[in-house]
């Protein structure tokens, strides 16, 4: 069993940054890939950003592409997302994932375990 327990999320306006943790505990999660999703308000879920299990690879969506990174300490199974130039269309609950060793890092079929996540808004 893994647990995942995000933090970080709050209010930001347009063009700041946030930083969001994902603390895990339960199985080691060293030898796992791991990412994030998103979900707004009435509108589907949606990948955001992954790592592979030693931080080597990252995976980004389009969208966040050049303004988000994604990072992980394996030490403190903890994994990272850090967001900058913010904008209004980045509001959304922000869920930290773990990689079955299956399925594309696109889909979200090809993740295990959620956390309960965050929320970010971001003003205009």
């Amino acid at each position: 069993q893994v647990q995942l327990v995000e933090s970080g999320g709050g209010l930001a306006q347009a063009g700041g940054s946030l930083r969001l943790s994902c603390s895990a505990s339960g199985r080691i999660i060293s030898s796992r890939d791991m990412g994030w999703f998103r979900q707004a308000p009435g509108k589907e879920r949606e990948f955001v950003a992954a790592i592979n299990y030693a931080g080597r690879f990252t995976y980004y969506a389009d969208s966040v592409q050049g303004r988000f990174t994604i990072s992980r300490d394996n030490a403190k199974s903890t994994v990272y997302l850090q967001m900058n130039s913010l904008k209004p269309g980045d509001t959304a609950v922000y869920y930290c994932v773990t990689k079955r060793s299956w399925g594309g890092y696109y889909s979200d079929t090809a993740y295990d375990y959620w956390g309960q996540g965050t929320q970010v808004t971001v003003s205009s």
